[in-house]
């Protein structure tokens, strides 16, 4: 079965030419040109991807996000694609906070836009290898089959990417992992070296599984070289 697409843009020329592109590659595509629509768009008609650009007419691709994330059930967690523009770090670390699943600057190729589509639905459907259905670790259960992390059996709200990051670092609890590993075991793509989107996804996992987000004592810094999910918690 076909993946649906919404792209949320107001720039209609682009719109077409992307959804031609993807409808090629097998995609059903839908779009709207504003965030209010888009949002009433993905209500009436969930899709399985948000493409959404931050600069809309009525209000931003940053308080669409925020909304989509607040949306009922299964609809928080369509995974979303940001357009961002070119050469502004702060948009996409915002927007990676607010819950987004991946970036692309503009102008982009639309093979890049087909790649990381890809990239993103393949984890969300298969996520990373497993060796073990249920992890606990104290208080914190990661339930691998139904995606879910608990803390006291209070849900934690994270995007299908954190999810897979959690679960990376929480299968080699104890191993100190660099970035670059981790995003090799959640079939991350390279970052540009100035990139610390690694680090944004951290920061919002540790918002809601750590007791304390700012003294961590599951997942904890090894400076200079990455991170290790701790063995013994609470």
């Amino acid at each position: 079965m076909s993946s649906k697409l919404l792209m949320i843009e107001d720039d209609s020329r682009l719109a077409a030419m992307v959804g031609e592109y993807l409808s090629q590659s097998g995609f059903v595509f839908a779009h709207a040109v504003d965030g209010l629509g888009g949002l009433a768009q993905l209500q009436a008609h969930p899709a399985d991807l948000v493409i959404l650009d931050l600069m809309l007419p009525d209000i931003d691709g940053l308080d669409v996000c925020r909304r989509i994330r607040s949306l009922p059930g299964d609809l928080a967690s369509t995974p979303i694609l940001m357009l961002t523009a070119k050469g502004d770090p702060m948009d996409r670390i915002i927007g990676l906070e607010l819950g987004a699943d991946d970036y692309l600057p503009k102008p982009f190729e639309p093979r890049e836009l087909l790649a990381r589509i890809r990239a993103v639905l393949r984890r969300r459907v298969d996520g990373p290898s497993a060796s073990a259905k249920l992890m606990r670790f104290g208080s914190l259960e990661i339930d691998r089959d139904a995606r879910k992390v608990t803390v006291d059996g209070a849900d934690c709200e994270l995007t299908s990417y954190q999810f897979d990051l959690l679960v990376a670092l929480a299968e080699r609890a104890g191993r100190v992992l660099t970035r670059d590993q981790i995003m090799e075991a959640v079939r991350g793509r390279e970052l540009e070296a100035f990139d610390r989107s690694i680090d944004v996804h951290m920061g919002r996992i540790r918002a809601v599984i750590e007791v304390d987000a700012k003294a961590p004592k599951r997942i904890l810094t090894v400076r200079g070289v990455g991170y290790v999910f701790a063995r013994q918690q609470d």
